[in-house]
This record gives C-alpha cells, structure tokens and sequence, in this order.
C-alpha cells in the first residue's frame, strides 16, 4: 500500500482538500479513542449493574442497565462520525463542529444515574 490519498480509508475524507498539520490529526484521533474507551466503559458498566444482581430495585436496575448499555452502543458511532467530519473539515479548512451525540449522551448518563439513585432508595 501506498501513502497516497486514493489509498486511505476512508476516501471521503482523505481524498479532499490538503494534509492538515499532523498533530491535529493525531489530536483527533485521541478523540475519536476517547469516544470509544467511554462506549466500552458504558457497556460495561450496563453489564454490570445487571449482571452482579447489585441490591438496586429490580426494574430500575434493568432500566438503568439498559440506558448504559444504549449510550455505550452510541458512543464508538459518535466516535466514527466525528472522527470523520473533523478530519474532513481540518483538510478543506473549515470549522470543527460541536459533537452530535454529545448532548443525548449526557443526558442518557444522567437519566441512568437518577435510574440508579431511585433505585437504592427504593430497594
């Protein structure tokens, strides 16, 4: 393989505009790792509250688990599309754009915390 743009996945973004500085695309794929490492921290903290049967009210136990579970499958996609737009961005010389599930993500882990809380108080 070579190192030209035709020979990049993906071609969308490596096959427009010009080489951005190389820190800013190794900047932003620490982002797009970041993303990821917090997807496999969801999922497995989904799995966990479920799986270790933890003294929670059971049907919020399972309510928060499931949250968790869904923000964990939401967050290596929020990885992707934003690793793919800033790139893009970065070498046509445009602005980043703000995370799209950034907001639906905090709110999901706030809704699984409440979820949480509610259930040790009614246990």
């Amino acid at each position: 393989m070579g190192d030209r743009a035709g020979d990049r996945f993906p071609r969308s973004v490596y096959g427009v505009g010009s080489e951005p500085d190389v820190r800013f695309s190794l900047a932003n794929e620490r982002t797009f790792l970041a993303w990821v490492r917090t997807g496999l921290a969801l999922l497995a903290a989904g799995v966990a509250l479920e799986s270790l049967q933890l003294p929670l009210q059971p049907g919020l136990r399972l309510a928060a688990s499931l949250v968790l579970v869904l923000l964990g499958v939401l967050a290596p996609a929020q990885a992707w599309r934003g690793w793919r737009r800033d790139e893009r961005a970065m070498r046509l010389g445009e602005p980043l754009a703000a995370p799209v599930l950034a907001l639906p993500l905090a709110l999901g882990c706030t809704l699984a915390g409440v979820l949480v809380l509610l259930g040790i108080l009614l246990r």
